[in-house]
């Protein structure tokens, strides 16, 4: 007799969960199926119904994961604050938790350079010259400044709101880290909290 697929969905769910936790706090080299299956709640043969092995595992979260952000990317009308949308199209990505394991201090090099590579996050950049020789540089640049500080910011456990994190990249991006820089020193004042 089959199983009820909710039956079926939720038990993959539960070894992704369980994964994404042990991944959070440890490289993926020291977490072992019989680790997930246990704190699972199930055996070993019935996590081999569900994936190969752990790496299929992975695979199967990065790809659902890039997969909700594309969806929420082709769903949106861009407007002209481009890290902001960036932002809410990483934040709005299905399962947070999975994001922060696959970003986080054990997450592989892999899904970051798969995320810059599949995801259009050029379509962000305005009235951009991609002819232009430097293109390439400058792309990299802005994406790769978006996702480090994205990845810090949930490390941080978002202890900025979304709007004081775009606000600082657009100040960064804009003015450099001169206005927060003062003789070596960061300047505990933001370059608005003169302004009332």
């Amino acid at each position: 007799m089959n199983k009820q697929p909710e039956i079926t969905d939720k038990t993959r769910q539960t070894f992704i969960n369980v994964f994404c936790d042990l991944y959070s706090q440890k490289p993926i080299e020291k977490i072992s199926i019989q680790e997930i299956a246990n704190q699972s709640g199930y055996n070993r043969s019935t996590f081999y119904q569900y994936f190969t092995d752990i790496y299929e595992l992975l695979d199967c979260v990065e790809e659902r994961v890039l997969k909700s952000i594309n969806e929420e990317m082709a769903g949106r009308e861009f407007s002209t604050h481009t890290f902001q949308d960036a932002l809410q199209c990483l934040e709005n990505a299905e399962e947070i938790s999975v994001l922060k394991a696959l970003l986080g201090d054990y997450g592989s090099v892999h899904f970051v350079e798969r995320l810059k590579r599949e995801i259009p996050f050029e379509r962000l950049i305005v009235d951009f010259p991609t002819n232009d020789v430097l293109a390439p540089y400058i792309i990299e640049f802005y994406i790769s400044t978006l996702i480090s500080m994205f990845r810090l910011w949930i490390r941080n456990g978002k202890d900025l709101s979304s709007e004081e994190l775009v606000k600082l990249v657009d100040s960064l991006f804009a003015n450099g880290i001169t206005p927060y820089h003062i003789f070596g020193m960061v300047n505990p004042r933001r370059p608005d909290s003169n302004k009332k």
